[in-house]
């Protein structure tokens, strides 16, 4: 044994350390472009528990007036399939109250899967989030090599197939959107005109990220490519000067009460026919942002847990920085205007959880990208409709008959998990 060797001091990390400097803190660069990153799970729970959303279970009274109300409306005993999940998820009428959360320029969500899922979310009728720095990275126009991934290729795969009076697209935008204007491109484009008429276009305001809370956009770039940024990213030669690879990092924007009120007026003022989303990252005052973006003028704002993202960051910030999509739920508490939610949701039971504790719909990003790779043609459709069934079931079994009705009172939570808990969470 070596002398220096203490029993459960992580002595093989620290020598990676010593041996990569500075590239030790992100993940093997060899995976970039091939792999998601993101959705490790929170590892701080007093109580042992992984994820705290886990911690919850799904209660069922014995006594459900609902179901007797249900059965008196029916004429028989009401069962699962009565159960209604139509939904307004940020001001869009859904059939289910999922939407597709953003998915941006990450090289592992590859054309294919990015036009599929725009596609797919189309025939469903669900809502779609055009994540950040599409434009500035793979263009606004259908050009060059980049033909799927451009911005107006996913807005038109995603129209040509919506379902009439349900969905809804949503453009965001980071600090690089914001400087290549994005947001103007799209208002004026004549392919988003009929989204206008409709009142099915949203701008959401991106205010930080899940899996990385407090930083800006990190990938990784060729040098060629890194010389065609400069000056406009910062650049870093983390894994050496020699190395055709360097880090390319953005600003994440500085935001202030007064700078998120400004924001959304601005936003109000200028796209007066777009619905306004915000997006906060898992950060420890998410309830008063949340707040103050709802005071504003808001018509969602959307929450992504310390477990969402698929970006590149360093391995730290994919495990240990920024709350749980649990416990920011938890601290929002009743919301006063329209919450979305979204962070490793995959199952029913999870889904459910959010919905009780205030969110009117949750988002679909890693697995809708799993599931159009596992089925190009069906796999989002497939995916959405197993997640409807157990919904339905789930919400059955507390005795209520449509998705709006949940409510904490049908959760239950181990005294361990360390929440200040709300009314029906026993403490």
């Amino acid at each position: 044994m070596n002398a220096l060797s203490a029993p459960g001091f992580p002595e093989p990390q620290v020598r990676e350390r010593a041996r990569l400097g500075v590239a030790a803190a992100f993940p093997d660069p060899s995976t970039y472009g091939h792999l998601l990153h993101g959705s490790a799970l929170a590892q701080r729970c007093d109580g042992g528990h992984g994820d705290p959303l886990d911690a919850f279970r799904w209660v069922p009274p014995a006594f459900m007036p609902q179901r007797l109300a249900k059965l008196i409306e029916l004429g028989r005993e009401p069962v699962y399939g009565d159960v209604r999940l139509d939904s307004v998820v940020g001001g869009f009428r859904s059939p289910f109250p999922f939407y597709v959360s953003a998915l941006g320029s990450t090289r592992a969500a590859n054309s294919e899967h990015l036009a599929a899922v725009s596609r797919q979310a189309g025939r469903l009728g669900i809502p779609l989030v055009i994540g950040e720095n599409v434009m500035p990275v793979l263009g606004y126009e259908r050009t060059g090599p980049a033909l799927q991934q451009s911005l107006l290729e996913r807005i038109d795969a995603y129209t040509e197939v919506l379902k009439e009076g349900h969905g809804g697209l949503v453009v965001q935008q980071s600090t690089e959107d914001a400087d290549a204007e994005v947001w103007n491109l799209v208002y004026s484009h004549p392919d988003a005109h009929r989204l206008l008429e409709q009142g099915r276009l949203a701008f959401e305001l991106k205010t930080g990220q899940g899996a990385k809370p407090g930083l800006g956009g990190l990938t990784l770039v060729d040098r060629d490519s890194a010389g065609r940024l400069e000056g406009q990213y910062g650049l870093d030669p983390v894994y050496g000067t020699e190395s055709e690879r360097l880090l390319r990092h953005a600003s994440p924007g500085t935001f202030t009460e007064e700078i998120l009120r400004q924001q959304i007026r601005l936003m109000r003022n200028n796209y007066p026919r777009v619905k306004v989303w915000v997006k906060l990252p898992p950060g420890r005052d998410v309830a008063a942002a949340a707040r103050v973006a709802w005071e504003a003028g808001a018509d969602a704002v959307t929450i992504d847990g310390a477990e969402g993202g698929t970006g590149w960051a360093p391995r730290s910030f994919l495990s240990r920085v920024g709350l749980p999509l649990g416990e920011c739920l938890a601290r929002i508490g009743p919301p006063s205007g329209t919450l979305l939610a979204s962070g490793r949701i995959w199952e029913g039971v999870r889904t459910a959880v959010c919905l009780a504790l205030g969110a009117t719909g949750v988002g679909l990003g890693r697995a809708a990208l799993i599931s159009v790779s596992e089925d190009r043609d069906n796999g989002l459709v497939n995916l959405v409709e197993c997640l409807a069934l157990e919904l339905r079931m789930l919400i059955s079994a507390v005795g209520k008959y449509d998705v709006r009705a949940l409510g904490r009172e049908d959760l239950w939570a181990p005294t361990t998990v360390p929440y200040d808990h709300g009314p029906g969470i026993p403490g």
